[in-house]
C-alpha cells in the first residue's frame, strides 16, 4: 500500500483549502487503495473569510490545522514535524490558503515565500526524487520552490498569474481543466481544476488524472526518463 500526504491549507476555497478539490484528491487516493495522511501548518489563518456574505471578516482567528481537521474528519499532522521517507507521494489540493496561507502570494507576487515548515518538508521530500501533485493555485508553491530548477507546471489559462509565477523561474504551461502538466525531470504533476472548472465533474477529471500520474510515478527517481506510449 502507498501512502501518500495530502497537504491542506485550512477549510474553505477562499481563506483555506478548496473542499471539493481536497475531497475528490482523497476519494481518488482511496479508490486506488492508497493510505492518506492529512497534514497542515499549525499557524494562524491569514485571515477568515465569510463565504456566504462573500467579504473578509474582520478581527478573530482561526487555526489552519484546525480547520484542516474539518475536512479530514479528525485531527491532522502538523506538516513540520512529518518525515519524507515515511511517505511514497505528496499532493496539495488547491484553494485560496495555499497562496494566503501556506504561502503569501497573494498578498505579495514578486517576493512571495512559502510557510518555513512546509518548504523544509517538501524540499526534503523532493530530494528523495519521489513524486509530488499540485492543484488548482497550489502549483505556486512548486514553482517558488522549484523555480530554479526550471520546474514546468500549470495554472490552467490564466497567463498573468502563470507568469507572476515563472518570474520566479520555471515554464507555465497552459492546460485544460481535464488534463495535467508531467515534469518528468522533477517528478512533479499539476492540474488547473477550479482555475477553470465550473461544476465538480470537471475538476475530478484533471484530479483523477494527477491521482494515477503521481501515484504511477510512485519508486521512479526525478529525472528517470518516462515510459514508452
Amino acid at each position: 500500500m502507498k501512502t501518500v500526504a495530502v497537504i491542506l491549507s485550512g477549510c474553505g476555497f477562499k481563506d483555506g483549502a478548496e473542499i471539493t478539490e481536497s475531497v475528490l484528491t482523497l476519494l481518488a487516493l482511496d479508490r486506488r487503495g492508497a493510505r492518506t495522511v492529512c497534514a497542515a501548518p499549525d499557524i494562524r489563518q491569514a485571515e477568515l473569510f465569510d463565504h456566504q456574505k462573500g467579504a473578509v471578516e474582520m478581527g478573530g482567528t482561526r487555526s489552519v490545522r484546525a480547520e484542516a481537521a474539518r475536512i479530514a474528519r479528525g485531527p491532522v499532522r502538523d506538516v513540520s514535524e512529518l518525515a519524507p521517507e515515511d511517505f511514497d507521494a505528496v499532493v496539495l489540493p488547491g484553494g485560496w490558503g495555499a497562496v494566503k496561507n501556506l504561502s503569501n502570494f497573494a498578498f505579495d507576487q514578486g517576493d512571495f515565500r512559502v510557510d518555513e515548515g512546509l518548504a523544509s518538508f517538501l524540499t526534503r521530500f523532493h530530494a528523495l526524487g519521489r513524486p509530488m501533485g499540485f492543484i488548482c493555485i497550489a502549483p505556486a508553491i512548486a514553482a517558488r520552490l522549484f523555480g530554479k530548477e526550471g520546474v514546468k507546471f500549470t495554472v490552467g489559462t490564466d497567463t498573468d498569474t502563470g507568469a507572476a509565477l515563472a518570474a520566479h523561474g520555471g515554464t507555465h504551461v497552459e492546460c485544460p481543466v481535464d488534463d495535467i502538466v508531467v515534469d518528468e525531470a522533477l517528478n512533479i504533476v499539476t492540474t488547473p481544476a477550479y482555475m477553470l472548472a465550473t461544476r465538480p465533474t470537471e475538476a475530478e477529471a484533471g484530479i483523477t488524472k494527477l491521482v494515477d500520474a503521481v501515484l504511477a510515478r510512485t519508486g521512479k527517481r526525478q529525472g528517470a526518463a518516462a515510459p514508452a506510449g
